[in-house]
């Protein structure tokens, strides 16, 4: 565990946030982020501590403070100094001080309607100029006053500030859900959460400024980072539960399938019910569920026939029930879904199950459970799998490496693995960018890192860049076999100078590897050149902690390398005036013009 892990260690972070950030600097493969901070408000420790919370996430981040509590005047009336800093975030540091013309007991109901309709403009006005600079833009919405003229009248008269609140909050929501790349950092939620009297110190307000007190700014900042290493691909992937006392109470091998808690009749059988339905409703958001547990497979099986289970055995992609240590099985476990440990939540009620996954697979989150009754919470608040974008694909994700197994099932039958994959039946559709598929395409930019050759970021704003450009070659992939549809699942970007196209960004999820994708996505891509007279093709080779798997890409597919230098390999493709295709195993379907 780390200060920077839930429930975080305040005093630790304020306290020796010098020592934390020399140790967190320390780290390799840091990303570099441009960050604005325009505030209503002092940001001196929000500035220091959400650096620290930053660099935990691997995001090295470069800051600009905007002028003290000049937040509009430094959007709408830009001297210049923010567009040529060129942010990649806008962080908007706001709070309920920072709302005008507030309604009072002697308006009218016109004259509450007309301070609300002015407000909500004069926002508006701000959000527009903050999206201009081409940056993700995060808000803070509005907390509640933490003083009530008119007590719980206010939760409904127009006059009242609570209701002007919520109503703002309302307007800033629907404006997020408008506009892409426009993402709402929830400030209402966490001082509730926290409670009104520890979000907002008066003594911290009268004196410095702060527009909240010291010990919520640690929270504050972990809400903004989790947010910030969701847009780009750094959120957790999978769950690999336990299964005794984790999902249920007791030990299924001693207590029988009817001994083990888990329904109405005892509080901790209701708290394990709790864990169970949260579990649910977040694999509905893209995350995968897993068993890793010491027992006898069809014993642990059993325990999700009891009609209470909110969980199922078909819930799980992979299930783990075994008596080998539980580190191997997760290791495995990543393996066969082709993903890396690091992208693995590991859930325990056994503290020594915890301490021995954390000291063999380090980049594994091990949250600390402590009762069943606060697991929800602590796996809820920990910020693993914030959403910033749920497309179809996340909706279908489970099901999608559910097939992957039928799959492998399919491939043990076959002894010629080319053969087992021309059983599977594959379509794919290559097709460039479109406004329907963009948001899907930059989240598969973002969130890839094994098959990513450059592991380059992209915003909404970029996506779209590179669409309407004339000269840039945008390309998806879609595929599908006889087990089901993997929507899409690789992108590519490449700019053309003259006879030459360099690959800027190539990417492919980690659910179609060793399917002959990448050969089919290169056969277009030699195929456009050739019909578009480009002589040759460049890519570099960036490599990373976790991109060695396309460490060989360009050579095997007859890529001559032309130079290395400390950032990586540099390589070149002269396109044949005829050649056959690589991929023989896929149907695939093209519109590139």
């Amino acid at each position: 565990m780390t200060p920077f892990d839930y429930p975080y260690d305040c005093d630790t972070i304020l306290q020796k946030k010098r020592r934390l950030r020399r140790e967190l600097l320390a780290q390799e493969g840091l990303i570099p982020k441009k960050i604005a901070i325009l505030s209503g408000s002092t940001i001196g420790e929000v500035k220091n501590v959400l650096e620290l919370f930053l660099l935990h996430h691997g995001i090295a981040p470069e800051f600009y403070e905007g002028e003290y509590a000049r937040y509009y005047e430094n959007a709408v009336f830009d001297d210049g100094s923010l567009r040529a800093f060129a942010p990649d975030i806008i962080y908007v540091h706001t709070t309920v001080k920072n709302l005008m013309g507030l309604p009072c007991p002697a308006d009218t109901d016109v004259q509450a309607e007309e301070k609300l309709a002015a407000e909500t403009l004069r926002w508006q006005s701000f959000w527009d100029a903050c999206l201009s600079m081409d940056a993700i833009v995060i808000q803070n919405n509005f907390e509640f006053p933490n003083v009530r003229v008119m007590g719980s009248f206010e939760a409904s008269d127009r006059r009242g500030a609570v209701r002007f609140v919520r109503r703002i909050n309302e307007a800033l929501a629907q404006y997020a859900q408008a506009h892409r790349g426009f993402f709402i950092h929830d400030i209402n939620y966490l001082a509730a959460e926290l409670g009104l009297d520890r979000w907002f110190s008066p003594s911290m307000w009268y004196a410095y400024q702060y527009a909240m007190d010291l010990s919520a700014i640690p929270p504050l900042c972990a809400g903004i980072s989790n947010i910030i290493k969701s847009i780009y691909g750094k959120n957790k992937k999978s769950i690999a539960c336990d299964l005794d006392n984790t999902l249920w109470g007791g030990v299924i091998g001693d207590d029988g399938v009817q001994g083990i808690q888990l329904g109405e009749e005892t509080p901790s059988g209701r708290a394990f019910i709790a864990l169970q339905h949260y579990l649910k409703l977040l694999s509905q958001t893209g995350v995968l569920l897993n068993v890793n547990s010491k027992n006898e497979a069809e014993i642990a099986k059993g325990g999700f026939s009891r009609p209470e289970s909110v969980l199922h055995e078909e819930d799980f992609v992979c299930f783990f029930a075994n008596w080998q240590p539980k580190h191997e099985n997760l290791a495995q476990m990543a393996s066969q879904l082709n993903l890396l440990p690091e992208s693995f939540v590991f859930l325990d009620d056994n503290p020594a199950e915890r301490e021995i996954v954390r000291r063999h697979l380090p980049n594994t989150a091990v949250p600390e459970l402590t009762t069943p009754e606060t697991y929800v919470q602590t796996l809820a608040r920990s910020g693993y799998f914030e959403v910033t974008a749920l497309s179809e694909d996340d909706k279908k994700r489970s099901d999608m490496y559910r097939q992957n197994a039928q799959r492998a099932q399919a491939q043990a039958s076959f002894g010629d693995y080319q053969e087992y994959l021309k059983s599977l039946e594959m379509k794919a559709f290559i097709a460039p960018f479109d406004v329907q598929h963009a948001p899907r395409i930059t989240q598969l930019m973002n969130k890839t890192n094994q098959f990513n050759l450059t592991t380059r970021r992209y915003t909404d704003a970029e996506t779209a860049d590179c669409m309407n450009d004339e000269n840039t070659l945008t390309l998806y992939a879609s595929l599908s076999d006889r087990f089901g549809d993997n929507g899409i699942v690789s992108a590519l970007i490449g700019k053309v100078n003259g006879g030459v196209l360099t690959i800027e960004e190539w990417v492919m999820s980690c659910r179609v590897f060793k399917r002959d994708l990448e050969l089919a996505v290169f056969d277009a891509l030699v195929s456009y050149c050739r019909a578009h007279r480009i002589d040759t093709i460049e890519g570099d080779y960036i490599p990373t902690a976790k991109n060695a798997y396309v460490r060989t890409l360009y050579p095997s597919l007859g890529f001559s390398q032309e130079k290395e230098t400390e950032e990586g390999v540099h390589y070149q493709f002269t396109v044949p005036k005829k050649s056959e295709p690589l991929c023989s195993v896929i149907d695939v379907t093209t519109n590139l013009s």
